[in-house]
């Protein structure tokens, strides 16, 4: 089994604790062992970036620093957000010397660097599809998927080189692993409003409805997503673009990890998906003659 560093940041632990529940579910079946890095903080997300820079970059640079000391090679990060800052504020403090030394001394630690921080993109890329396809109990042959990345996991291209910043395409050959369709569509890098979802409501429907919309004009039946905010404004948000569009259709928003897990066989209680505001229906799938029960 595979050890790998695991930052699970605050929402794991609140408003999208199905997200940290499939990622621990579907890991274990393909052998890699989440170990959580001690003494985590806040990464300050996008509160503290808008506040104070420095602020910022020295609560992620705390956790890079704890996960050196923990020799961790690899820091997964499952929350975009999280993902972001703390790749971030690695990049930024390799490029200043100076403010580096300042941010050392703020956190009291020193960064070397070592540690390398990934998404969940990245994590199912370097692990491969075949490893998806050799575990998989149930074919998702019925299921349209409309990958959506939104503002962070492939951007800036100078952190996120793994794809494509406009054009990304690594969550679609994750998902065609599952034997599901993986659409071509036109909003997948698109903002759907992210933390204005709690000061400017409006705004986030007006982009979210935009994303759902032509996810569904290109024949979407489900939105995969690998970004608990993301996961908020397009999931729970329907509600709010129902009432304001009487036509509006809804659409299930899913985890990548709970995704992967439904080809893996796990029920979507075990997921957590039961949890979500728009209903996902399974369409009758092909199941392996040889499938056993995880």
């Amino acid at each position: 089994m595979m050890d790998i560093g695991y930052y699970p940041g605050c929402s794991q632990e609140g408003t999208a604790k199905e997200y940290d529940k499939s990622i621990r579910a579907i890991l274990k079946v393909l052998d890699v062992n989440p170990v959580e890095l001690d003494d985590w903080s806040c990464c300050g997300a996008t509160s503290a970036h808008v506040t104070n820079h420095k602020l910022a970059l020295a609560l992620s640079a705390r956790n890079l620093a704890l996960a050196e000391k923990q020799n961790l090679k690899e820091l997964f990060a499952p929350c975009a957000a999280c993902f972001s800052r703390l790749a971030l504020t690695q990049c930024e403090l390799k490029s200043d010397s100076n403010l580096k030394t300042e941010i050392e001394d703020i956190i009291e630690n020193k960064l070397n660097g070592t540690t390398e921080v990934i998404n969940i993109v990245e994590l199912f890329k370097k692990l491969g599809s075949d490893k998806i396809k050799a575990n998989r109990k149930v074919e998702l042959k019925g299921l349209k998927a409309a990958c959506y990345y939104g503002c962070l996991l492939v951007r800036p291209h100078e952190i996120n080189g793994y794809d494509d910043a406009e054009m990304p395409t690594s969550m679609e050959d994750i998902v065609k692993a599952t034997g599901a369709e993986a659409i071509e569509w036109n909003f997948k890098t698109e903002c759907c409003g992210a933390a204005h979802s709690i000061p400017r409501v409006d705004i986030v429907i007006d982009l979210s409805k935009k994303i759902l919309d032509d996810a569904k004009k290109h024949g979407a039946n489900v939105i995969v997503v690998a970004c608990p905010m993301c996961h908020n404004n397009l999931d729970l948000r329907q509600k709010l673009i129902k009432r304001e569009y009487k036509s509006h259709e809804d659409i299930p928003v899913l985890y990548l990890s709970e995704f992967i897990g439904l080809s893996l066989g796990f029920s979507q209680k075990e997921l957590g998906i039961d949890t979500h505001y728009i209903k996902f229906e399974m369409p009758e799938l092909k199941k392996k003659e040889s499938e056993v029960t995880v």
